[in-house]
Parts: C-alpha cells; sequence; structure tokens
C-alpha cells in the first residue's frame, strides 16, 4: 500500500495543505475542531511525515553523530549513554560510528556524516585529522571532543572539550605502585597518536621522576585492546629482569593484563602488582586482586557533552570561548 500524503490528510479532513501543517508542526493558530479533524484524518491514512523534508524545511536533521574508537568499550558506551540521555530529551538521536583507532576510517566516517546533514559531531579522535575536523568546524558543523585532543594545541583549543586529567591521573596510578615499593615497572600503552597515549605516559614518567627512580619503565604500546594487554604481559615476563608491577593505562588493555597474569599462573599482587587507568569489570571476581584503578565516570563526561552540544546547536552563546571540561578522577583499590 502507498503511503498517504499530505494531500490526502487535507482532503480527508477537508482542510488546505497548509493547515495540516500548521498543526503537525504546531505553528499559527488552527482552532480545535479543525485539530481534531486533521488528527483523525492522520490517524485514519496512517500518515507519516517526511522526516527529509522536515529537516529541509527546518534545516535541522535532530541527528548527532558519535565518532569513538570502538561503540563496545564500556567507557565509550557510558559516555554515550549521557550525551543520549541529555539530547534525546530534546528529540536529538545518535549515529553511532566506530574508527577503530584508524585514522582513514575516521575520516571517511566525518566526512560521511557531515553528508547526513547532521547538526553536530562528538569526537573521540584516533588522531591524524586535524585538518578535515577544521575544516568541518569552519563550516559551522559543532564539533565536541570527548576523552582526547587533536593533535595540535591550536586546533584542540578551538572546539569544545570533555576530558580527564590523564596525565596528574596517571602519575596518582603509578605513585601507587612506588609507594609500596617498585620500581621495575612495565607499562601497557596505547599509540602515542593519540593525547591519552602521550599524556598517561608522561604522567608515569612525572611519578617515577618526583621519586628520583632513573630507571626506565618496559614499554609495550598497543592499540587500546585486550588483546594488546595480553601480549604486554607476555613481553615483560620474558624481560630479564621482570617488572614487578604492571601500570596499563586503558581499561580494555587492563583486562588482558589481568587474563594473562591469571593464566601464567600467577597471584595478584604477590606475583605481580596491577594498577588500571579506568575500573576493569572482571578485577572484583579475582581472588584478592589487590588492584589499583582510576575511576573514571563516562556517564558524567557524556551529560556535560551533551548539554554543550544543545548550547551549540541552539547558537546560544555564539561569540563564546570554546568549553573546557576536564574531570579529575580518584585512584581507588579492589581488594
Amino acid at each position: 500500500m502507498a503511503k498517504a500524503t499530505i494531500k490526502e490528510v487535507a482532503a480527508e479532513a477537508e482542510v488546505s495543505t497548509a493547515t495540516v501543517s500548521r498543526v503537525l508542526n504546531e505553528s499559527g493558530f488552527v482552532s480545535e475542531e479543525i485539530k481534531e479533524r486533521v488528527m483523525e484524518a492522520v490517524a485514519k491514512l496512517n500518515y507519516q511525515p517526511s522526516a527529509i523534508a522536515r529537516s529541509l524545511k527546518q534545516d535541522k536533521t535532530y541527528m548527532i553523530g558519535v565518532i569513538v574508537p570502538d561503540i563496545s568499550n564500556s567507557y565509550f558506551m557510558g559516555i554515550s549513554r549521557g550525551i543520549e540521555d541529555v539530547v534525546g530529551a530534546e528529540g536529538f538521536q545518535l549515529m553511532f560510528c566506530s574508527s577503530d583507532e584508524n585514522p582513514e576510517k575516521e575520516e571517511r566516517l566525518l566526512n560521511l556524516l557531515q553528508e547526513k546533514r547532521v547538526d553536530a559531531v562528538v569526537l573521540a579522535t584516533a588522531g591524524g585529522n586535524d585538518d578535515t575536523v577544521k575544516s568541518l568546524s569552519d563550516s559551522g558543523l559543532p564539533i565536541v571532543l570527548v576523552d582526547r585532543k587533536l593533535d595540535s594545541e591550536e586546533g584542540t583549543k578551538s572546539l569544545d572539550l570533555v576530558a580527564e586529567d590523564n596525565e596528574e591521573g596517571a602519575a596518582r596510578l603509578t605513585e601507587k605502585l612506588l609507594a609500596e615499593g617498585h620500581v621495575r615497572i612495565g607499562v601497557v600503552n596505547g599509540p602515542a597518536r593519540v593525547s591519552t597515549g602521550r599524556e598517561r605516559f608522561e604522567g608515569v614518567r612525572k611519578a617515577m621522576r618526583d621519586r628520583g627512580i632513573a630507571d626506565q619503565p618496559i614499554v609495550f604500546n598497543g592499540g587500546f585492546s585486550t588483546e594488546d594487554g595480553i601480549r604486554a604481559v607476555r613481553k615483560f615476563l620474558q624481560a630479564d629482569p621482570r617488572p614487578t608491577a604492571i601500570v596499563s593505562l586503558n581499561n580494555q588493555m587492563s583486562l588482558g593484563v589481568l587474563l594473562e597474569i591469571v593464566r601464567s599462573g600467577l597471584k595478584i599482587p604477590e606475583d605481580m602488582a596491577v594498577a588500571s587507568f579506568g575500573e576493569v569489570e572482571a578485577g572484583p571476581l579475582l581472588k584478592n586482586p589487590g588492584l589499583h584503578y582510576i575511576d573514571q565516570h563516562p556517564y558524567d563526561m557524556g551529560i556535560k557533552a551533551g548539554e554543550i552540544l544543545l548550547k551549540r546547536i541552539r547558537k546560544e552563546e555564539p561569540e563564546a570561548e570554546p568549553a573546557v571540561e576536564i574531570f579529575r578522577n580518584e585512584v581507588n583499590r579492589i581488594g
């Protein structure tokens, strides 16, 4: 059966198409009797207004693009949920994309979202796309950075940002291990092209410098995946001397670290102490884990990002400086 048109609704209700439009868009005066007739016609014909036509008329699609490295990661799921709870109440929907830490794929996704005429973009960048992001921002598309900064400091300062205090958090996390007497430390980090990787590793180095420790940590640079955490532990266990503690700077990699330590027959923290930037859901399942972790709050970050998005889409305070919200999280311990 063909879809009903606005002309058919108007004919059924015995009014003009302009009157139907006013009723559906709640614009202009229409008597209650006419409204009732129009809505009865809409229900009878099962009329569905065209979202595309409405978006062209209003210059809005009520869609917000979200690009993150991995939407299945609980951290980015939490951020996304916070955003959705804020913007969803205003009628906006989210279009989720995973870049898989691939700058080329991220660039394609950015261009695709522009083609889809989204009203704004939330970006946790994989790096390498400063020029594309700047071009989209200069065209008037609101872009809010979450978790990660652009490669250039100048580019980051021109955009809204919601992130964590990565360097300070990693320093305080490492200090917990140093205070327990660990000197030989293995560091599981993500790619250096990503701001979180650079900042968190610098935090580890800062903590060691502050303690006057000259030894350099053993570093494994991965891609923020569980498999990289597993490979890192295998590398550390082959080192001579091997580390007595591991700092994992991402929750997904931390899961791999815990799995491989347990699989190797070692005990945490007796044989190998572990500190994680981000809570690991499986951590409490370990017997007496003694696991230090940064208590992140991705949902709260999403809430803040959503509030900024609505201000930008509504063009509130158009001349205002970009918003910068930095979350400082505490170090906790399981066990």
